[in-house]
């Protein structure tokens, strides 16, 4: 067997994905509010996962983990820390492979993520990074607040929820959190 032609060197996408002012209904403006989107992980579903592609890894908060029934011995050992945006290092308890899916139901996509579980403080239940952005082709738009993705037939839209992400991220802000909320 032989392989004739160059490999590609990228995922081909044939769809346009563009942002405009119909985008824009339903956001109070000005904001700074960060995109915070409802994702299904292994078939529950995860509100409150922040999407931020300053990072390289994907996260499951350990609390989250563990009320999706999970339990520590289904981790993969994993021994290097990772280290917030403030320096401060957080050790990852282990990482699970899980199905993710975004969207909703018929214009969904649905992706296995390697995701890294960290025991520590977070208004957010997971937080996607570039590994999942990448892993679906999202564009998200923090300004829109929403994040698109070509699919085989369509683009999809999963639109943030404005309300919930400038509280949260106003929760953040204060010094007294505790991260582990009682919802989803």
């Amino acid at each position: 067997m032989n392989i004739v032609g160059d490999a590609l060197k990228y995922a081909k996408i044939e769809m346009t994905l563009k942002f405009g002012d119909p985008d824009l209904v339903g956001l109070k403006f000005p904001h700074d509010d960060p995109l915070v989107i409802t994702t299904i992980i292994r078939n529950c579903p995860v509100k409150r996962v922040l999407v931020d592609n300053g990072a390289f890894v994907d996260i499951l908060f350990h609390y989250m983990f563990l009320r999706m029934g999970y339990t520590d011995s289904q981790l993969t050992h994993f021994d290097a820390p990772i280290y917030g945006f403030n320096g401060v290092k957080c050790q990852v308890e282990g990482v699970i492979r899980l199905p993710i899916t975004i969207g909703e139901e018929t214009r969904e996509a649905t992706h296995m993520l390697n995701v890294q579980v960290v025991k520590g403080a977070s208004t957010y239940n997971a937080i996607m990074r570039r590994t999942g952005i990448h892993a679906f082709k999202v564009v998200p738009s923090t300004y829109h607040m929403i994040l698109k993705f070509p699919t085989r037939n369509d683009v999809v839209e999963d639109k943030g929820d404005h309300k919930m992400a400038r509280s949260f991220y106003v929760a953040a802000l204060r010094p007294d959190r505790t991260g582990e909320r009682s919802s989803q």
